[in-house]
């Protein structure tokens, strides 16, 4: 027998065994996979951002792309964490806990979507599962249309 003592969660703890609480914490919250390869190939197409900024600095809240001149806010969200109607399964263990995380995320998305778009700003989503290319160049395309619609204007 050990003299370790047995691991019990903290009070109030999401963390269901030791292992599963240092698995969670290790699930990056930003330079996934994804928004590394969408970010090189938008920075190959001659284009610069900020990573991970706030579009508005009295908002809480984080965008993994910001084009701030342009006011463009770009989030890859990820399948499970966002709840994607094709890829998101419903946990096995701790099922309530996580299933209303993920319901507070997605209307985190729709009411971070609906503050930046009331301060004139474009809001872009990818799911991560999306092709990366398609997604840089919907990112270049939507940042060209905004910067020529903005020099027109001056």
């Amino acid at each position: 027998m050990s003299d370790q003592p047995q691991w019990e969660a903290p009070e109030g703890s999401w963390a269901s065994s030791a292992a599963r609480r240092r698995n969670m914490q290790a699930i990056r919250s930003r330079d996934t996979k994804p928004e590394r390869l969408i970010r090189k190939l938008v920075h190959a197409q001659g284009l610069r951002y900020r990573v991970a900024a706030r579009p508005l600095p009295d908002l809480r809240r984080t965008a993994d792309m910001v084009f701030r001149p342009v006011k463009v806010a770009v989030f890859i969200d990820g399948c499970y964490w966002h709840g994607c109607p094709e890829h998101y399964v419903p946990p096995k263990t701790n099922s309530g806990y996580w299933s209303e995380k993920v319901l507070r995320n997605v209307e985190r998305d729709r009411d971070t979507d609906r503050r930046l778009e009331e301060a004139g700003w474009l809001v872009l989503r990818f799911w991560e599962h999306e092709s990366s290319a398609t997604c840089a160049d919907q990112i270049a395309s939507a940042v060209s249309r905004r910067r020529a619609s903005a020099a027109r204007r001056v």
